[in-house]
């Protein structure tokens, strides 16, 4: 991995089991909104200006834009500045993964980055800065790293020293309250034939409730709750999913139920986790590979190798608007390159490697996340043989109505069968609702069973 910054000893180092780390200083957490970010970035330009200053992101919505609409581009002067291609990416690789120098190699002739202005367009609402900092003096990792307590609603490591904290602010990142969405995935076949998986989802995120205390959290022992029914091919429709995910994970795993429209019947599943096939998904995908990490992280030693300058996938508006066709986003090989539009950003790097005597399909995973959201951009993942096997990519934009950067697809490619997944596709349906306030009781085994009937 080239151009990585390593910040200090001590953030290099595996966390092992029943590891404990001093909670940062109040100096220390003074940065935070003057040196740094409200959520702990380099707040400077990089040395040749590529990568501009952060000076709030997005903070109002595009005139224009009304409450509902998939959200208008607020950069629409923007012109390509130059594209990597198959031919040039050796000028550029060191500011790729090894993954992405990988898709160039196995789609020589197709595969491209259309490079763009970067825009550090990532933002908050004010009080999740607020929390944040309050967060930075007061969180803690759990016994193993499987857990967190101290901490509510915002970043809970600002300032992190070790990977796992990486990890945890990726997982807890801020995204509203309650989300629900339309729309599905689509396991493209090597000749460009797919089929789209539909799915109302609906997730309430326990952690970042405007009252939660860090208290009452712990005492409830439930960061979020998610639900989620198949709408679509109709053999599937009915089939439905309901997760509750724990913040102390050894107090209590994960918690799951399916229910099944043959059967009729809401049963118990606690394979729901770590490398168990994602679902309706031909195999592409592990549950953890949900938002390109997901669950606990027990089975992993994690390491924060630092920091290094990259091309992401940033403020994909046109990938994410109504106007754009699946048909026109889903190509054999890899989704449609002139949809997409990369920046140069930092992102934290950090390495998982498998514990000895644990079992998953990823003997490693290399993540790079975002400094200013951390939200995971890339995922590359290997096998047991060290082989690259899979690489994720995430397709971000702010949603500026709550505000909060997140994918709009979330793409995961198998170098073996030289098939994609695209999850999160919504153009032909309605935009992620922001807006909703579920009720506890709708997160339930019983009501499980209900939706599956409807």
């Amino acid at each position: 991995m080239k151009k990585i910054t390593l910040i200090g000893a001590a953030v290099s180092l595996s966390v092992a089991s029943g590891c404990a780390f001093a909670k940062i200083s109040q100096q220390e957490a003074d940065k935070l909104g003057n040196q740094l970010t409200p959520l702990g970035a380099d707040k400077t330009a990089n040395a040749d200006g590529s990568i501009p200053a952060w000076n709030g992101g997005i903070t109002k919505a595009p005139k224009g834009y009304s409450a509902g609409d998939h959200h208008p581009d607020p950069f629409p002067g923007d012109k390509m500045k130059f594209e990597i291609t198959g031919k040039n990416y050796k000028e550029y690789a060191e500011f790729l993964s090894e993954g992405q120098i990988k898709l160039f190699e196995t789609y020589p002739d197709t595969y491209k980055m259309p490079v763009y202005e970067s825009r550090r367009s990532a933002s908050n609402p004010q009080d999740v800065y607020d929390i944040t900092k309050v967060n930075a003096l007061n969180a803690e990792l759990i016994e193993g790293g499987n857990g967190i307590k101290g901490a509510v609603r915002g970043i809970p490591f600002p300032i992190p020293s070790n990977g796992l904290e990486v990890i945890w602010n990726h997982i807890l990142r801020y995204r509203g309250e309650a989300i629900q969405r339309f729309g599905g995935q689509a396991a493209v076949t090597t000749s460009g034939d797919y089929n789209v998986i539909g799915f109302d989802e609906q997730l309430l995120i326990k952690y970042a409730e405007a009252d939660m205390t860090p208290e009452q959290l712990e005492e409830d022992n439930i960061l979020f709750m998610f639900k989620q029914k198949v709408t679509k091919p109709a053999r599937l429709a009915g089939t439905a999913l309901l997760v509750h995910e724990t913040v102390d994970q050894i107090k209590e795993p994960r918690r799951a139920w399916t229910y099944n429209t043959g059967q009729r019947r809401v049963r118990a599943a606690p394979n729901i986790a770590y490398d168990t096939p994602g679902t309706a998904a031909d195999g592409l995908r592990t549950t953890d590979d949900f938002d390109m990490f997901n669950g606990s992280p027990n089975r992993y030693n994690w390491e924060l190798k630092g920091k290094k300058e990259m091309y992401v996938a940033y403020n994909n508006y046109t990938l994410h608007s109504d106007k754009i066709s699946y048909d026109e986003i889903l190509q054999p090989n890899h989704i449609n390159p002139d949809l997409t539009r990369w920046e140069k950003h930092r992102v934290w790097v950090v390495e998982a490697s498998l514990k000895e005597g644990f079992r998953h399909v990823y003997q490693k995973r290399v993540f790079f996340i975002d400094e200013d959201s951390w939200q995971i951009q890339v995922a590359d993942m290997y096998d047991n043989r060290g082989e690259l096997y899979r690489v994720g990519i995430s397709y971000g934009v702010n949603y500026y109505d709550v505000p909060t950067q997140w994918s709009t697809l979330d793409v995961y490619h198998d170098l073996n069968s030289r098939r994609y997944l695209a999850m999160g596709l919504d153009n032909e349906e309605d935009v992620y609702n922001f807006s909703i306030r579920p009720r506890d009781v709708e997160f339930t085994p019983q009501a499980l069973r209900r939706e599956g009937m409807r």
